[in-house]
């Protein structure tokens, strides 16, 4: 059964420095993503069949009514997955170089992802995020904060309340946190312009989720 996951984090220590000239940038270019975080109700033709979720096959997203800057948390093979619509001026700050510089793995060298979600967007549609939202730490949800907040240490993106691991809008892991990758991104193909199956790769691809470093 689909949800949908708005909630706000816990504090982080204030950034100083450059930390912090680069978190005042980010606020332009994200906060059109804040503007867009409202609560999305349950739409009852996104949920996937109970018989589907049960077998761990493909699940089919109808991502039509899913507005700019807003995320759905769905099921597959027991794991939320997070898709997120992400507007131009976000898209646009994940190529930030002073982004870049404080993730972990920005070219995503490690295999969490399939070789078409390999990009600096880590999608083979940039406009939408697919990431299993499993913390690389130890296995806890990370939570949907997209509007950065110049007074703290976030940019904008998912933060693990756990143990303060934070992730970018592509999943892109930070530096000096606990969780040592990015998060997983899970086979999935648009099989129409509104349609999102995941589960499956797209035709010509081959790639197994079972092969990568860790979720």
């Amino acid at each position: 059964m689909s949800t949908v996951n708005f909630v706000s984090g816990r504090p982080v220590p204030s950034p100083t420095g450059d930390r912090r000239d680069f978190l005042y940038i980010a606020t332009a270019c994200f906060a059109v993503v804040g503007t867009g975080a409202v609560l999305w109700p349950l739409i009852d033709n996104m949920r996937p069949d109970a018989s589907t979720l049960a077998s761990g096959g493909p699940v089919d997203i109808d991502i039509s009514r899913l507005g700019e800057g807003q995320q759905v948390t769905v099921r597959w093979r027991g794991k939320p997955v997070f898709i997120i619509n992400r507007p131009d001026a976000a898209l646009q700050a994940l190529k930030n170089p002073q982004l870049i510089g404080h993730l972990s793995d920005p070219d995503s060298e490690v295999l969490q992802q399939p070789p078409y979600a390999k990009n600096w967007a880590r999608a083979s549609n940039p406009r939408f995020a697919v990431l299993v939202g499993v913390c690389t730490h130890l296995g806890c949800i990370p939570q949907f904060q997209p509007a950065p907040d110049p007074s703290r240490d976030w940019p904008g993106g998912l933060f693990c309340p756990c143990h303060g691991s934070k992730y970018d809008l592509a999943g892109r892991v930070f530096k000096n946190v606990p969780a040592p990758y990015n998060l997983p991104v899970p086979p999935y193909r648009f099989i129409s312009d509104t349609m999102l199956r995941i589960g499956e790769n797209p035709p010509g691809e081959s790639f197994d989720f079972s092969s990568i470093e860790q979720v």
